[in-house]
């Protein structure tokens, strides 16, 4: 259990013996790991180390090649509807369709989902992450730090149980960061369990209070993200 975790408490998600392969090649050979509701963990490691392969498997998207995957309840192998629903995701990279509007994003998202009076949050996500004044503009023009940022609105729209952000501050400004910094906090605050996966140690310690670090597929250290030092993680990596 990760460290400050409450006690008797089942985690929001738990990874056993995760495997991933895609024809020879297998990008997760064994991870395991667990995140607690109302807590932030951060996935680290260097690219190629399996964390957006992991993260994948964790929003439903690609099924687990062999263990034992559990999100909000659900297993990952045989409900991954019931995972795509129960998550919000931000991917590493895509998502986003090109010729839409960040406001058509909102609509479709919230059609999918069900969603009442979604309008509000929907409009004040977007003037949070400085997407307000481009609303109504079609998205391929965006450059690559506003569609991070319309990706983790996307991922937060619905205040899901368990938000998964792969590499929400790649390209992204300071005020980008701010933001996506305050998405997290507010998702703690409601006891939603967050996952952050990226290669930047510090910005993922400012948002994290748990630390899991992947190496060449494998989970090679799971700690207090206060006890990850510069040094330490170097280590870790090599």
């Amino acid at each position: 259990m990760p460290p400050g975790a409450p006690s008797g408490a089942a985690p929001a998600v738990q990874v056993r013996d995760l495997h991933v392969r895609f024809g020879e090649v297998e990008a997760v050979s064994g991870v395991d790991l667990s995140a607690e509701a109302g807590r932030a963990t951060a996935l680290l490691g260097r690219n190629g180390a399996g964390k957006s392969t992991t993260m994948k498997v964790l929003a439903g998207v690609v099924p687990p090649t062999a263990g034992a995957v559990t999100v909000a309840g659900h297993d990952a192998a045989t409900e991954s509807l019931a995972v795509k629903r129960a998550v919000g995701y931000c991917p590493d990279v895509g998502g986003l369709v090109p010729r839409a509007t960040p406001w058509e994003h909102l609509q479709l998202s919230a059609r999918l989902r069900r969603l009442d009076d979604w309008e509000a949050r929907g409009r004040d996500l977007l003037e949070r992450f400085e997407l307000g004044d481009v609303a109504h503009r079609v998205v391929g023009g965006f450059s690559h730090g506003m569609s991070r940022r319309l990706s983790v609105v996307l991922a937060a729209l619905h205040e899901p149980a368990v938000l998964l952000l792969d590499e929400p501050f790649d390209g992204v400004d300071p005020l980008g960061v701010d933001a996506t910094l305050e998405i997290v906090a507010d998702a703690r605050a409601r006891g939603a369990c967050v996952l952050l996966s990226t290669h930047l140690r510090d910005l993922a310690l400012e948002a994290c209070s748990t630390a899991i670090v992947l190496r060449g597929g494998n989970r090679v250290a799971a700690m207090a993200a206060a006890d990850l030092t510069g040094e330490a993680y170097r280590a870790l990596l090599d």
